[in-house]
């Protein structure tokens, strides 16, 4: 963040707080920065109105370091409180233009230089603490004011209230003007927030929707085949005792009211129009026809490990979909670039692991920003299912990693299988 960002973001913080400008801001410096310049206002402005007041307009020494206190060390005040010390340095300049009526006339009046230095910076912190309806009627009561002393003092009237009235009106008006930028820009930062928080909300719940249907074509197979032998076993097996054909009856009634919640949730789980997708669910053995298609798309790619390796469907179908993913994100971020994929079993779990170098040259990327994320997220959704673990990042030549650890019966108790061959 720059330091007109620090200044612009410190500077419209949300109203109703009673804390200095720039409290808000990362650097110390600017945080301390409205105290600096408040203390060596009222160390100018102190000692200067109370000399001012006593030998340029004769007014009473006590009386003047009153008012000069009042005005001056008011602007300490308004670092947290700036309407409470308007409203004690408003009655302070009317009892100073009291005091000083017709002691000098070569001297400015009602507005000597000293009170409206004070009143000016007064108006800054109001400016930008305060809201738009407060600031209009500070500077309505500023001109109601100035247009008294002129209309009833018109013979002293010597032009130090239209200088008031004007000054302030445009100091107000632009930390008015300013601080509306600042409520825009947080605003519109707050919705960014929302839509990518949105976002990256709804990339999860459409993975885990799709992960859902397609553990439901895997759970539904079998299930299938339990219900058909169940149904089937009385007849293929003579001799079975009543109970045991009930028992079996029994299994194939609960297997088909699996089944058939399966499919309701499946019909709530698709989206309005969504044709059921009856084609087969791919795995390790489609591997090989996945890395041709990356190698059209300019990845050459090479497989190796136990890719014929028999294990569960739900895990082919993970290790399946995290190589396709890896892959596609070759192909988008480095293309051109070789990978391989490596595939090993040992201990009760599947380790596969995507690695890719550089691509060559300065071959563009098909995708300049950062990506979504969206495909990281379906594999840590993936490899979370099935209780496994997933580590990604770059490599030291400039390549990127993909390693997940998937155990064959789910409970996440195998080793990764590169940690026990080593």
């Amino acid at each position: 963040m720059t330091i007109q960002q620090d200044f612009l973001s410190a500077l419209t913080e949300p109203l109703g707080h009673h804390r200095p400008p720039l409290a808000t801001a990362r650097r110390a410096w600017i945080r301390a920065l409205p105290y600096a310049v408040a203390l060596v206002a009222v160390g100018a402005l102190l000692p200067t109105g109370i000399v001012t007041l006593i030998r340029f307009h004769g007014v009473d020494p006590s009386l003047a370091t009153v008012l000069a206190v009042v005005q001056s060390g008011s602007l300490v005040l308004a670092l947290t409180r700036p309407l409470l010390a308007w409203q004690l340095v408003a009655p302070s300049v009317l009892v100073g233009a009291v005091a000083t009526y017709g002691t000098a006339a070569e001297q400015p009046w009602p507005w000597p230089v000293t009170t409206l230095l004070s009143y000016l910076f007064l108006m800054v912190l109001l400016a930008v603490r305060e809201r738009g309806l407060v600031l209009f009627a500070v500077w309505a009561a500023t001109f109601v004011g100035c247009s008294l002393s002129w209309t009833v003092f018109n013979e002293h009237f010597d032009g130090s209230s239209v200088v008031a009235t004007a000054l302030s009106g445009a100091i107000l008006l632009f930390g008015w003007s300013l601080r509306g930028r600042g409520e825009a820009r947080r605003r519109l930062a707050e919705q960014e927030q929302i839509s990518e928080t949105e976002r990256a909300r709804s990339a999860l719940l459409e993975e885990r929707t799709r992960i859902a249907r397609e553990l439901h074509d895997v759970v539904a197979h079998h299930m299938s085949v339990i219900t058909v032998q169940a149904d089937s076993a009385p007849y293929r097996i003579g001799g079975l005792p009543p109970a045991a054909v009930e028992e079996f009856g029994q299994i194939a009634a609960a297997a088909r009211g699996s089944l058939a919640e399966m499919r309701r949730l499946l019909g709530v789980l698709r989206a309005e129009g969504d044709a059921p997708d009856r084609t087969p669910q791919p795995g390790l053995a489609d591997l090989p026809k996945l890395l041709a298609t990356a190698g059209q798309a300019g990845v050459r790619a090479e497989l190796s490990g136990a890719q014929g390796v028999s294990v569960p469907e739900a895990v082919g179908l993970s290790a399946y979909r995290i190589v396709q993913e890896a892959l596609a994100n070759v192909v988008r971020h480095a293309p051109g670039a070789t990978a391989e994929v490596r595939l090993s079993t040992a201990d009760g779990a599947l380790a596969l692991t995507v690695r890719n170098g550089p691509p060559p040259g300065r071959a563009a990327a098909v995708e300049t920003s950062g990506g979504t994320g969206q495909g990281l997220v379906g594999m840590r959704e993936r490899v979370r299912l099935l209780a496994g673990t997933l580590d990604t990042g770059p490599t030291a030549d400039g390549g990127y990693r993909v390693r997940a650890v998937l155990p064959l019966d789910g409970t996440g108790t195998g080793t990764d299988p590169g940690e026990s061959a080593a």
